[in-house]
């Protein structure tokens, strides 16, 4: 169901030049792209630049509303503590991952912020979609680093 945004995600993420290829996009209720994002932490000298934060950034401003409600953000790797929060500020409805974060994962591997009962918001949580494809793509980009 969800393959064919994650395709797109990953192709976003092949963007991200010098930056960890992590590639993210939020759809409207409606299936539609609302905005996209890759990391540019190194391209923008900026801690927050993860592709979540610029794809919710994106979809915002197309809304006009911070308030993302009904949208799916769809990202090639687990969100990580800070994107996971931006999620649930945000109010997104679907939190889609690829490749699951051993190290920083917080949709469920690490921590589960999106689904702490303290956080108000509970978004639904899917990981593993494309996991294979989206490892892949972070396994080559650092392979190509040692």
């Amino acid at each position: 169901m969800w393959r064919d945004a994650m395709r797109m995600a990953m192709a976003e993420a092949a963007k991200a030049g010098d930056d960890v290829p992590v590639g993210a996009l939020v759809l409207d209720g409606d299936g539609t792209v609302i905005g996209t994002g890759h990391n540019r932490r190194e391209q923008d000298g900026d801690p927050l630049a993860h592709a979540e934060v610029e794809a919710l950034r994106a979809a915002a401003a197309a809304r006009g509303a911070w308030n993302l409600e009904g949208c799916t953000l769809v990202v090639t790797l687990e969100p990580c503590p800070m994107c996971a929060g931006a999620c649930v500020q945000a109010r997104v409805g679907r939190i889609v991952f690829g490749a699951w974060d051993a190290k920083l994962g917080a949709c469920g591997s690490v921590w589960d912020i999106p689904r702490d009962p303290h956080v108000g918001h509970v978004p639904e949580v899917v990981g593993g979609v494309c996991e294979e494809e989206c490892a892949a793509q972070l396994r080559g980009f650092f392979a190509a680093r040692r």
